[in-house]
């Protein structure tokens, strides 16, 4: 999101931003490779006004200016990728756009030696240590925090057909993790991670992120991993669940879906339906571990079902939001090409199967990522 704090918008989900996340790679060896000239640059603000430093010397972080239109946002995503990847070649290195390396691991990475980042290895230890992990984070524009908490407890039920659609991280440590998203997985080590309980209230919300930071679990309110989460810094609804998507057309696709599910759950009234804990966990591991290559788990009604028909019955209830503002056939054309083409993490895994080659599976991610930015 840009420097200047934005305005709340007057209606929920009336703008959107989505921030990136990406891995360096030497260009000819594909391997995970610290930019040290590019990660100091962007410390320092001088890698290009949307690129950012991560915790580790072999990650970029992108942000998109504050949009309102699903073209808009495109022609953003387009652009701040471009940046990433000229700042990295300022640098010798590549971007790759996948939430894992296809072979890779933490053990080739460095801690980017920012205060605030020391401060999280201090605190979190191994765990911040061996992040070697991207995603993809999308902020939908709420006009209150009671707002974003209203909508956070209603759409729990439905993050993990948006977490289907993403699948980027199939590897890790140079192995077949056996899913789609193994990031899912290493999140869920984290005490601050995961799909948050129901809130009822912003006062509550408030309470609720005073008790963790007492606990010691977190900072503040920026360090709330959960799937979902009012911002600390912008008058948004963070959506954080999803892989980094690969195709950008992917990353389109999910913003728009979270931006329609904000738009329509801050419209509904009544109890925010009951979904156990135990079930919502059991939905999100399904999605993690099948993405869309067999069946997702609802929670609500505690039944399995294909994933199309899952993804089918999503976009159907959003169907009159989509229509009403001109969204339908984006969405629609959007989601053919996901179905054609499959995730990420089926595509990667299909080229290891054919060549048993880790690098063409890299060589493949960066030609995907960078596809649609010239």
């Amino acid at each position: 999101m840009p420097p200047a704090h934005p305005p709340p918008p007057a209606t929920a989900g009336a703008t959107l931003g989505v921030e990136e996340e990406f891995h360096l790679v030497d260009p000819d060896t594909l391997a995970l490779t610290p930019g040290t000239t590019v990660v100091a640059a962007a410390l320092a603000g001088e890698a290009g006004e949307h690129v950012h430093a991560e915790i580790v010397t072999t990650q970029l972080e992108t942000s998109t200016g504050v949009c309102t239109t699903l073209a808009e946002l495109r022609a953003a995503l387009a652009a701040t990728r471009a940046e990433a990847a000229a700042a990295a070649a300022r640098d010798g290195l590549a971007v790759l756009a996948a939430s894992t390396h296809p072979f890779g691991t933490w053990r080739e990475q460095r801690l980017t030696g920012a205060p605030r980042y020391r401060a999280m290895v201090r605190r979190w230890a191994a765990l911040a240590d061996r992040q070697d992990i991207c995603g993809c984070h999308v902020h939908v524009g709420v006009p209150d925090t009671a707002t974003a908490v209203a909508v956070m407890d209603r759409v729990r039920p439905y993050l993990p057909v948006l977490l289907a659609m993403t699948g980027s991280s199939p590897f890790h440590d140079g192995a077949d993790t056996g899913y789609e998203s193994w990031r899912t997985v290493w999140w869920s080590h984290w005490p601050n991670a995961g799909p948050p309980e129901p809130m009822g209230s912003a006062r509550r919300f408030t309470e609720v992120v005073d008790g963790l930071v007492r606990s010691g679990v977190v900072e503040d309110g920026r360090h709330l991993y959960w799937d979902v989460r009012p911002s600390a810094r912008w008058p948004t609804l963070e959506f954080r669940l999803a892989d980094v998507c690969t195709d950008l057309d992917a990353a389109v696709l999910h913003a728009a879906l979270a931006r329609s599910l904000v738009r329509v759950l801050a419209g509904r009234d009544g109890p925010v339906p009951e979904v156990r804990p135990e079930l919502l966990r059991a939905a999100r591991w399904r999605a993690a571990r099948d993405g869309l290559g067999g069946e997702l788990f609802d929670p609500v009604r505690g039944e399995p079902a294909p994933a199309r028909q899952a993804v089918g019955a999503l976009v159907a209830g959003l169907a009159d939001d989509l229509r009403a503002h001109g969204e339908e056939d984006d969405v629609a054309a959007l989601l053919d090409r996901l179905w054609r083409r499959g995730t990420s993490a089926a595509r990667q895994r299909a080229t290891w199967e054919r060549t048993g080659d880790p690098r063409a599976v890299a060589a493949e991610i960066v030609r995907d990522g960078t596809a649609a930015t010239g």
